[in-house]
């Protein structure tokens, strides 16, 4: 049942009433247990993703890393030395991770 943020808010007294008025409706309403079977025929259509993708191949060329690039320490992205920031302990950090 969708909640509508913007309606005045009632007190706990006003609730308990409507709540009680509801539930006696509800019983007498036969189809208000029922389950709209247009949402689980839609939701049949949709691709999950995780799907099984191994018909698919791969296109994207990869490239071992450049002489001019490096492997930062901390996030493992191959960035051009010109983000090279500094060198600890033989490891090598780029300017977003410092």
């Amino acid at each position: 049942m969708a909640t509508d943020y913007d309606a005045p808010r009632k007190t706990d007294e006003e609730m308990s009433e409507d709540s009680l008025e509801e539930l006696k409706s509800r019983r007498n309403d036969k189809n208000s247990g029922k389950v709209d079977e247009d949402e689980v025929e839609a939701a049949e259509s949709f691709e999950l993703p995780g799907a099984d993708l191994s018909h698919e191949e791969l296109t994207v060329r990869v490239l071992p890393r450049q002489a001019n690039e490096f492997t930062c320490a901390s996030c493992f992205l191959v960035k051009s030395t010109s983000q090279l920031a500094e060198t600890r302990g033989g490891k090598q950090y780029c300017v977003d991770c410092v």
